[in-house]
């Protein structure tokens, strides 16, 4: 709500002479910034009420990084919601900021009495004389002659009470050039203020729209030999290669293959086991090679317009230097021996976790925060953070500010498959995406009503998910039971559902033994032994992943992010949702979204995006083929009943002409998991 300076008369009340509030978007009564990409319209939304009948007259005030003053953007009412709106357009990366002014439009309220005085024919004599004093009033607010001079000259000539003068007065009193200066120049005398300035984060592009792989190096060899696997990474269409922790690997309590307590002498542990006597995490693994060798690895992949992501693991191995240096950053038993890592009735002998509550807090934080810093002077702008849940959330807000404050532009990626609102917190505080359960949702009511939660939610506003099809901890059953199909079918809901998605290496080679019957472990995990592999072994998607990649680059909107609509398919078996053009302009209160009027939009500039509707219908079974109808959202795209318009699959590039909203599918899984279908319009007359 807005205030205004204490009243003495008043005593400590603060007097609110226009009431602003319910101001969007805004998180948690501004407590933690939304998220906007570079480029984005910040659509702004108030209700802004005082008593009586006085017009009002309202404006976003904004500025972005680097900025000294604030710029303004006048805000439109509209009638019919009984509310506010504006916008604004974030053209820099960084902490953005927004607040909205209010005040009672003197001017406007008295043209608009006098015009309809004058429509019924009542004497304005009166009305003029208040024109002329406001007037007056605003000339004292121009340091220009000339307006002054205007603004005097007009006060003068509505004071005129010579009868023949009337006329002239009138359309003087509303000339629009008159209103023009008065709205320029009139001081007013309930401006109001709203009492928060509301933050956004603006992060780059690849913050909302990237496709991720994940690679292990040492499986290929050293720095150098995953450098010449990087081309075909990036032929395939990906914008991301993640690498798992590249720093020594400790040795006591190293684990074996498949997770073994009992390694062998030539066993390589879990790169999660950070440190060694040949250093911590601002080292390499020497068997990958020298710091330098990981340079021109991101030298490589930033010659092919790819980022490295790195793995961001706070925790250490038995032999970490840190554990010698300072004994005290750890969790220290009674006996004096240090606590390691254990989620009964799990255990991980050969990690350390940290103690980021302990006595050396600040040093603590400030080592972990350096390490960050270390990896970004080597190229590194975006991290894959390891466990965020188990660390205090306290400390991430914090090492994301600090990092922030002197980069921006780096994206933290969290790895946080915890509870729900653990998630939607680490996102809020900071995080830039996160992981999702989306590889446990297999279903069509199970994947329609979380996605609709991820993208027809508040959540839109700060939770990013990305959908990783697999992991090295995530070998899903569907996987395990479907084989080839179920590998197709989940690439391809990945990759159209949401605009951030990723896959592990082996995912296109169809890896899906588990170490056991129930497990979702790999056998012969990656985690702890080397995979060397044939990537163009018979039977690859590989020619699926690029083709995904190459539509979801040419498409504006499979790049979009809250698009996403389920519609109706008359079997459960097949998946049927729209990724609309024009992602629409919604503004999230409580829990309900309010869309901004086309109208409104219009009326403030605010331009959609260019592009095509795009229809994805995906066969759910890996197993059997599927038949369905599908009812096309026909009337939210803008086509008549009876009007004939063209759907091309993008991934066979055939094309189909339908007619009205129900038509007709079938899916073999064999063949092919699902259509992308570009809805085009035009018919080709045969």
């Amino acid at each position: 709500m807005a205030t205004r300076k204490n009243d003495r008369r008043a005593g400590t009340r603060r007097l609110e002479f226009v009431v602003i509030e319910c101001v969007t978007p805004e998180l948690d009564g501004g407590r933690y910034p939304v998220k906007r990409i570079v480029g984005d319209t910040v659509s702004v939304g108030a209700d802004i009420i005082k008593e009586g009948h006085d017009e009002l007259t309202a404006r976003v005030l904004y500025k972005g990084p680097g900025d000294d003053d604030w710029s303004a953007s006048a805000m439109q009412y509209d009638f019919d919601d009984d509310r506010w709106y504006g916008a604004f357009t974030v053209d820099r990366i960084g902490q953005w900021t927004f607040t909205i002014e209010a005040r009672t439009d003197r001017f406007s309220t008295w043209r608009s009495e006098l015009k309809k005085k004058v429509a019924a024919g009542q004497d304005v004599s009166s009305e003029l004389i208040e024109g002329a004093q406001l007037a007056r009033a605003a000339s004292r607010g121009t340091r220009s002659s000339a307006t002054r001079a205007s603004l005097l000259h007009t006060a003068k000539l509505l004071e005129d009470r010579r009868d023949t003068a009337i006329e002239k007065r009138i359309q003087r009193a509303l000339d629009d050039d008159f209103l023009t200066l008065m709205q320029e120049y009139t001081r007013p005398a309930d401006l109001t203020r709203f009492r928060r300035d509301v933050s956004i984060v603006v992060d780059r592009e690849r913050a909302r729209f990237a496709s991720w792989y994940e690679l292990f190096p040492r499986s290929l060899g050293t720095f150098a030999d995953a450098a010449k696997r990087l081309p075909a990474v990036a032929e395939l269409g990906f914008d991301v290669v993640y690498l798992p922790p590249i720093h020594p690997i400790g040795r006591t309590f190293r684990k074996g293959k498949n997770n073994s307590l009992t390694p062998g002498p030539d066993d390589v542990g879990s790169p999660w086991a950070i440190g060694n006597e040949q250093g911590g995490h601002t080292a390499v693994d020497p068997a990958l090679g020298a710091l330098d060798d990981f340079d021109k690895f991101v030298a490589a992949a930033r010659a092919l317009r790819m980022d490295v992501a790195l793995d961001y693991a706070l925790q250490c191995s038995p032999d970490h230097p840190w554990v010698k240096e300072h004994p005290e950053w750890f969790h220290v038993r009674p006996d004096g021996t240090i606590k390691y890592a254990e989620n009964p009735p799990k255990k991980y002998q050969d990690i350390y976790p940290l103690n980021f509550w302990c006595d050396d807090r600040q040093a603590l934080w400030d080592a972990c925060r350096d390490v960050l810093f270390f990896w970004i002077g080597h190229g590194v702008k975006t991290f894959r953070v390891d466990n965020p849940h188990t660390k205090p959330f306290a400390f991430w807000e914090w090492v994301i500010q600090e990092v922030h404050a002197r980069h921006p532009d780096v994206i933290f990626f969290a790895e946080a498959f915890t509870r729900p609102k653990r998630m939607k917190s680490l996102a809020k505080l900071g995080f830039t995406m996160s992981y999702t359960y989306f590889t446990w949702k297999n279903e069509a009511w199970d994947l329609t009503a979380y996605l609709e939660e991820l993208t027809q939610s508040p959540a839109v506003e700060y939770y990013r998910g990305n959908l990783f099809a697999n992991t090295p901890d995530i070998l899903n059953e569907y996987l395990v039971s479907g084989g080839r199909p179920a590998f197709r079918v989940r690439l391809l809901l990945a990759g159209t559902l949401l605009p951030l998605y990723g896959i592990y290496s082996g995912f296109e080679l169809i890896e899906n033994v588990p170490v056991r019957l129930g497990s979702e472990e790999y056998l012969d995990s990656e985690k702890y032994q080397l995979r060397p592999r044939d990537f163009n072994a018979a039977g690859n998607i590989n020619d699926d992943i690029k083709r995904l990649n190459a539509i979801r680059r040419g498409e504006p909107a499979l790049q979009a992010y809250a698009n996403l609509t389920f519609h109706a398919s008359e079997n459960p078996a097949v998946l049927f949702y729209r990724k609309a053009s024009h992602e629409p302009v919604v503004q999230w209160t409580s829990n309900k979204g309010h869309p901004v009027p086309a109208g409104v939009l219009e009326a403030l500039g605010v331009k959609t995006k260019g592009g095509h509707d795009v229809l994805v219908a995906v066969n759910l079974d890996p197993h059997s083929p599927q038949e369905t109808m599908v009812h096309v959202p026909i009337a939210d795209m803008g086509i008549a009943a009876d009007e004939a318009y063209v759907v091309h699959d993008l991934l066979t590039d055939a094309r189909y002409t339908w007619r009205g909203e129900r038509n007709y599918i079938r899916l073999d899984p064999n063949v092919r998991p699902g259509h992308v279908f570009r809805v085009e319009r035009e018919v080709v007359a045969p």
